[in-house]
């Protein structure tokens, strides 16, 4: 192409995989979606890195493990020391920016300690997840917290559309009004079924939406990268009208649960279902009112889809710019009797991920399913093989997915998927009486079992082939015991191949090693003179 290549970067946050038509919901349907998905292709065997969303986003962001990057909780940072997309990208010419959430801390300790002023340009970057902030909106903005940090764009743009209140996030689009004209909070999962008290126009999704195309109507001629996060469909869980009301009770996929899951639990998943939101969530009333809020939620930003794809029609970028949709995490809805997401069941680590590539490469793969175990660390080595980068073999731990786009053969490509989790700021952890740093897990999938080390505790293990909803544990069955050692050898072995160098990019450069140390007069293992110097095998 001899136009330049933009990259649209969509995240959802914590969208399940199976919440759309072309992974196979029997009732919401996400024609927008579906219609990327035929004009790339689908990953169906994709996993987030980390089931929680700043240490999975962390993970997509640099291209490495959270045993890599550190980010083990929401209030953790990435390190200033991290590359991220950006990094990698500017320097190909790109700009690098985010509309909506990145869910990163800023590092102020080692920023302070580095004399890096957090309004500079690289402080901004360090503050915004490696992104320049076009419009970063969290989506966090209770009244508490609104009181102590500075008010959202968003907040200003409400007030200035008539909706006048201190904290118009709050009061209105995540808020419903009760048959007296009350104002009552969508916090409170029993008022989900109510119209957001805002019109749909001024709702989040659309709003994001539209500054996104206001972003990239600002570059002009200029590469872009532009990652586009969706709030929704976290929660809280209000949509406005008419979404709020397209689906019932009749159309949410039954419970993926069974009793008994209950009757002696793994002490960690027992810890989690005693939680105060799993016990609400296992109530049938509790999915009743949220998920056909939740599906109302996916479909409005199936519609703003839409709207964008059309957008970039009309402004003749589809064929120039790579389009990737995906999600931090997924949600467990009830199912398995919890809720949120942070364990290693399928509703909470698989993820969707569609990349649309505009290359004449591509076209030959338009509308596949691709089955490999793929993860949120494979994009951004994709993002730089797709700019003509060059990949940097002691940073980035994923590989890049654009043979899997062009239908390239590729060899040496993982047979099983590692996620990891940390739950020291949830209620489990005082259920089970641990010190933060002792909460921590780590997921092996292959093609048949799934094992499940929990620091401290018996493993969990599942027959995906016999049992794929993950009923039964076979954690501690003595028959499987050389399945669960070579699962546990094989987490070790990946953490052993972590790339964790500080060095440079390449091990096998010239300028380091045995010869230079030779012509610089660094004599190391010489017995006498004139012993000439070593030469490469």
């Amino acid at each position: 192409m001899s136009k330049h290549k933009n990259i649209l970067f969509i995240m959802a946050d914590q969208l399940r995989w199976d919440y759309l038509s072309c992974y196979g919901h029997p009732y919401l349907q996400t024609p927008n979606i579906d219609r990327l998905a035929n004009m790339g292709v689908r990953f169906d065997r994709a996993y987030c890195n980390s089931p929680l969303c700043a240490p999975s986003r962390a993970s997509f962001y640099t291209g490495r493990s959270m045993f890599s990057t550190g980010t083990y909780w929401n209030s953790f940072p990435i390190k200033v020391t991290d590359w991220t997309i950006g990094d990698y990208l500017e320097p190909l010419g790109y700009r690098c920016l985010v509309v909506g959430k990145t869910d990163t801390a800023p590092d102020l300790e080692n920023m302070s300690r580095l004399g890096i002023d957090p309004e500079s340009k690289i402080g901004q970057k360090l503050r915004h997840g490696g992104f320049e902030p076009f419009e970063r909106d969290d989506g966090l903005h209770p009244h508490y917290l609104s009181q102590r940090r500075p008010q959202p764009n968003y907040n200003h743009y409400l007030r200035e559309n008539g909706y006048d209140h201190p904290n118009p996030w709050q009061h209105h689009a995540n808020s419903a009004l009760d048959e007296h004209g009350k104002v009552i909070s969508g916090w409170y999962m029993q008022n989900n079924n109510k119209p957001a008290n805002i019109d749909e126009e001024h709702s989040e999704t659309p709003y994001m939406t539209r500054r996104a195309m206001d972003c990239i109507e600002s570059m002009g001629d200029t590469p872009w990268c532009l990652h586009l996060s969706f709030i929704k469909p976290h929660w809280p869980y209000h949509a406005p009208a008419p979404y709020h009301e397209m689906y019932t009770k009749d159309e949410i996929v039954p419970r993926l649960a069974k009793e008994s899951e209950k009757d002696n639990p793994h002490p960690v998943m027992d810890a989690f279902m005693r939680m105060r939101g799993s016990q609400h969530w296992a109530r049938d009333e509790v999915r009743e009112t949220v998920i056909p809020a939740y599906m109302g939620l996916v479909k409005q930003i199936d519609d703003q889809i839409g709207r964008l794809l059309t957008f970039l029609e009309e402004k003749s970028l589809m064929d120039q710019t790579m389009i990737v949709f995906t999600s931090d995490h997924g949600d467990y809805l009830g199912d398995h009797w919890l809720h949120e997401k942070d364990t290693f069941h399928e509703p909470s680590i698989r993820i969707p991920l569609i990349i649309y590539d505009p290359s004449l490469e591509a076209d030959q793969c338009r509308g596949i399913v691709n089955n490999q175990f793929v993860t949120g660390i494979d994009l951004l080595p994709t993002f730089i093989d797709f700019a003509g980068g060059k990949f940097v073999s002691h940073r980035l731990e994923g590989q890049s997915l654009v043979p899997f786009l062009h239908g390239d053969k590729v060899g040496d490509w993982p047979d099983f998927v590692v996620s990891e989790t940390g739950y020291a700021g949830r209620m489990a952890r005082h259920y089970l009486g641990l010190e933060p740093w002792e909460c921590r897990g780590y997921m092996v999938r292959t093609e048949r079992w799934k094992y499940i080390l929990w620091e401290g505790f018996a493993p969990q293990l599942f027959d995906l082939i016999y049992d794929p909803n993950e009923f039964i544990d076979l954690g501690q069955d003595p028959k499987l015991e050389n399945i669960r050692q070579d699962h546990e050898s094989l987490l070790f072995k990946w953490m052993r191949h972590r790339k964790l160098s500080a060095w440079r990019d390449d091990w096998a450069d010239t300028t380091i090693g045995p010869f230079v140390e030779d012509e610089i007069g660094i004599l190391i293992g010489y017995w006498e003179e004139g012993e000439g110097p070593q030469k490469k095998p």
